[in-house]
């Protein structure tokens, strides 16, 4: 009996452990350890790729291993949302690490002073695993550790004299966790190749996206999250001489590196970074011959949006490197290639990040060169321009003005602050001047080119920052008229607020980004407030001031709450929103405080619609927005949920760009209802054809198939479809918008200018009913980013938001996304007032 248990275990064991490879399949042989150095096993407990790593398990691999190893430093750089650690390992030898900030201090004067030699290490920074499920990254991540903690020889020490190595093994924790507990949950002892299997095939939402289901890929340059911005600040604290980006793609594919397609390079990228990038691919593509591994290069992938991890380093004097693998999302699955086994995919990481080290030790004085000429010629390059730099307005909104200055000094970017008035700009407005070691990036951040070589993009084509957060700017040809601050711009101190004693009411403008989040706590302290839907002229404690439409008022007499002024000094302090106090109901111009013109507001509850079929990506940048930017948490229901949630308990529905086909006609009717009873819902993009389709909205719509069949097809051959393809789509680029400002749903914006960022082809037209269309496209749209001329055409003139009653109820629907990724601080402001002001329309839609 004993003897037949054993057996058993024996035979479980040979199942279970059948993927299992020890470290000399990851390793040449010709390799040797110091036997000191724990294994990845010796910690996790099973061999690299025969579980798929958690995030902890990892964290704490690396730690054991800077414990036991002079080569490495570790810290905690930052933390994700979910508050793992973002941890950062500094590698070299241990005469390096010793004085590792004067190497650091040396690498970066050396970028600031051309006569200084351009000696001393390379800096690498090997980045793994920004989406978390594609897993193959991490997992090798551990491997590289151990390699250069452990291994000895003459090699392994030339690496260590030459380099200093910055290993970033988790981009994305949260992502790799979650991904992590899927693809472990639904593994078996023996394992499932078959690509159907639950195991590859992840629910909604991805592990792909961090916690707010962002793709962080995306983040580098808008760094709306912790990790990115962590990252960011550590990368411009070294300026690494080369970036890598460990990445996977679909299971049928193979291996690829960079370079990508030559002509799908941003035009800022310089030549040089190219020809580096192709000399490097040379130490990859022997690499893999060596294994016999499949692999291609210059195609399917670009160089252009600089947002991304292998693209920023790009613009910022680094050379940045992508390598995506074929992915077996999961333990095994079957492929054209065969089988693909998890091991296989985490060897092929290891063996091009040993083949990147091989590279940069080789060409080490290339690279080194190459970085100090790039920021040695950037003056000069600036010099040549036609203007001097950029004017920026803050257009009376100092919080969401000083959020992009911000986000531009974690970019290094200096801007300095006008001291008088020149001609539209105000004194405490910016200049940001081309001549700065950041020229290319200002350059790549205010560009509005609309057409390029290649007009293809794997990615956005236009990503104006001033534009997205809808500030006014212009070029600015010389200085010589301008009076500027001697020191670069720094976030001043919160203003101290005065204290707010008895008044027949209070109010504050709705103008400054933080309003509506102040709003928002108010009315959940439960604060009565009222909404002016025209402007008025009042008396406070300072003289008269007036008070645009859209303005909150608190009427003294309507508050219930004892403690209700002591919330409202706690609130301006909070949010930094300046609140008045108005001494009379009496106005001395525009509507009395009594007016039906001033409607009561309440705190909204919102239902975020999301599950199969739901863009992840645009549901987690609306969630993301109502948590961040207003304080609020929405209830996010699967659409399979939907039809047991009593929709009664919300005041506002939002569906985000997907597709909502499975909602059966019960439910459709039950949405209906819901808002003929008082119910406030809205839709962009494909949400909004929704509302179409079921006739909740009131409008005409032009079809995705329509803009296609504009293209003329007749006279093109087969290799013209890439082409046509590239047409045919808007991949991401920013239009102009003109709003009704007189519409509650455009209060707080300053101009009917509303830049709008688009990646659709879906239009609404605008209705012939006056007073629905809110928002409508310019008569010459585009502003930056590539469409074709003839989509161009076809969008001019139609309407960007539409919104009317229905019932007691409205139906509200824009066409672009308006808070694409985060950022675009400008149009959020549209769906925040749906939330607030969305009950108020009066138009019935016919």
């Amino acid at each position: 009996m004993r003897y037949l248990l054993a057996m058993i275990i024996l035979l479980v064991q040979s199942l279970f452990f059948a993927a299992a490879k020890p470290l000399d399949y990851y390793f040449s042989d010709s390799i040797t350890f110091n036997q000191n150095i724990a294994k990845p096993s010796d910690v996790l407990g099973y061999e690299v790729g025969q579980w798929h790593v958690r995030h902890d398990q990892l964290v704490q691999y690396l730690k054991v291993l800077a414990q036991q190893s002079e080569r490495i430093n570790i810290e905690t750089i930052g933390y994700s949302h979910e508050q793992r650690p973002l941890i950062l390992l500094t590698i070299s030898n241990k005469s390096q690490l010793d004085n590792i900030e004067s190497i650091r201090k040396q690498h970066l004067a050396r970028l600031n002073d051309s006569s200084k030699d351009s000696s001393g290490p390379a800096v690498l920074w090997m980045g793994y695993s920004v989406h978390g499920n594609e897993p193959s990254g991490s997992n090798a991540a551990m491997l590289v550790a151990y390699y250069l903690a452990a291994a000895q020889g003459a090699e392994i020490d030339h690496l260590l004299d030459n380099t200093i190595i910055l290993l970033d093994p988790s981009l994305n924790p949260d992502g790799l966790a979650r991904f992590a507990q899927w693809a472990n949950s639904n593994r078996g002892m023996t394992l499932s190749s078959d690509p159907q299997h639950r195991e590859h095939v992840e629910t909604w939402p991805s592990g792909r996206t961090n916690h707010y289901l962002f793709d962080l890929n995306r983040d580098w340059l808008l760094l709306q999250h912790p990790e990115s911005r962590a990252r960011i600040a550590k990368f411009h604290d070294w300026k690494p001489n080369v970036l890598t980006d460990f990445h996977e793609m679909g299971p049928n594919s193979s291996y690829f590196f960079q370079p990508g397609i030559p002509s799908r390079t941003h035009p800022l990228t310089p030549d040089e970074n190219v020809k580096l990038t192709d000399m490097l691919a040379n130490f990859h593509a022997k690499a893999l011959d060596d294994e016999k591994q499949l692999y291609f290069t210059q195609e399917s992938f670009d160089d252009f949006y600089y947002g991304k991890g292998s693209t920023y380093p790009d613009i910022n004097g680094s050379v940045g490197i992508l390598f995506e693998q074929a992915s077996s999302r999961g333990h095994v699955q079957e492929t054209i290639n065969g089988t693909l086994h998890f091991a296989q995919t985490i060897k092929n990481q290891l063996t091009t990040s040993l083949s990147t080290f091989s590279g940069v030790v080789k060409h080490k004085a290339q690279l080194l060169n190459y970085q100090q000429k790039f920021y040695g010629e950037a003056n000069k390059l600036a010099a040549k321009e036609d203007f001097a730099g950029y004017l920026v307005a803050a257009d009376g909104d100092q919080q969401k003005f000083f959020a992009f200055l911000e986000l531009l000094k974690q970019h290094q970017i200096d801007a300095y602050p006008l001291t008088s008035d020149y001609k539209s700009f105000k004194a405490g407005d910016v200049f940001i001047p081309f001549e700065q070691p950041q020229y290319r990036l200002v350059k790549a951040a205010f560009s509005e080119q609309k057409n390029f070589k290649d007009n293809t993009f794997y990615d956005v084509s236009g990503w104006t920052l001033p534009h997205a957060f809808n500030l006014p700017f212009e070029s600015v040809k010389s200085t010589r008229a301008l009076k500027l601050g001697a020191d670069v711009w720094r976030e001043p101190s919160a203003r101290q607020q005065s204290e707010l004693a008895n008044g027949y009411a209070f109010a504050f403008a709705w103008q400054q980004f933080n309003a509506p989040k102040m709003l928002n706590f108010l009315l959940k302290n439960g604060i009565e407030a009222r909404v002016a839907l025209e402007a008025f002229s009042a008396k406070t404690t300072v003289g008269i001031h007036k008070f645009k439409a859209g303005s909150i008022v608190i009427p003294a007499g309507l508050q219930r709450n004892e403690k209700w002024l002591e919330i409202l000094n706690q609130a301006q302090s909070k949010f930094n929103v300046g609140i008045s106090s108005i001494q009379s109901g009496l106005t001395s111009d525009g509507i009395d405080l009594g007016s039906r013109f001033m409607r009561p507001v309440k705190s909204p509850k919102v239902l975020l619609v999301g599950g199969e079929g739901v863009s992840q990506y645009e549901l987690g940048e609306m969630w993301y927005h109502l948590d961040r930017h207003i304080e609020l948490a929405p209830s996010i229901v699967e659409q399979t949920r939907l039809s047991q949630v009593s929709l009664g308990e919300y005041s506002h529905i939002i569906l985000v760009d997907g597709n909502y086909s499975e909602l059966t006609e019960q439910l459709n009717n039950k949405l209906r209802s819901w808002v003929k009873e008082g119910g406030v819902i809205w839709g962009h993009k494909r949400g909004a054809k929704w509302l179409v389709d079921n006739q909740l909205l009131k409008a005409q719509t032009i079809s995705r198939q329509e803009m296609s069949e504009q293209f003329d097809t007749k006279q093109l051959s087969y290799k013209d479809r890439d082409h046509l393809s590239a047409k045919q789509r808007i991949a991401g680029a920013i239009f102009a918008t003109k709003m009704d400002l007189s519409h509650p749903l455009s209060f707080g914006l300053q101009r009917e200018l509303l830049p709008v960022f688009k990646n659709s082809t879906w239009l609404l037209k605008p209705t012939e009913q006056p007073f629905l269309t809110v928002g409508r496209y310019l008569d010459k749209p585009q502003l930056a980013g590539y469409a074709a001329p003839e989509n161009v055409v076809k969008i001019a003139n139609n309407a960007s938001v539409i919104a009317h009653r229905l019932g007691q109820g409205s139906v509200i629907a824009m066409t672009d996304n308006p808070v694409f990724r985060g950022y675009w601080y400008g149009t959020s402001r549209v769906v925040t007032n749906t939330l607030f002001f969305g009950r108020l329309l009066t138009e019935q839609g016919r």
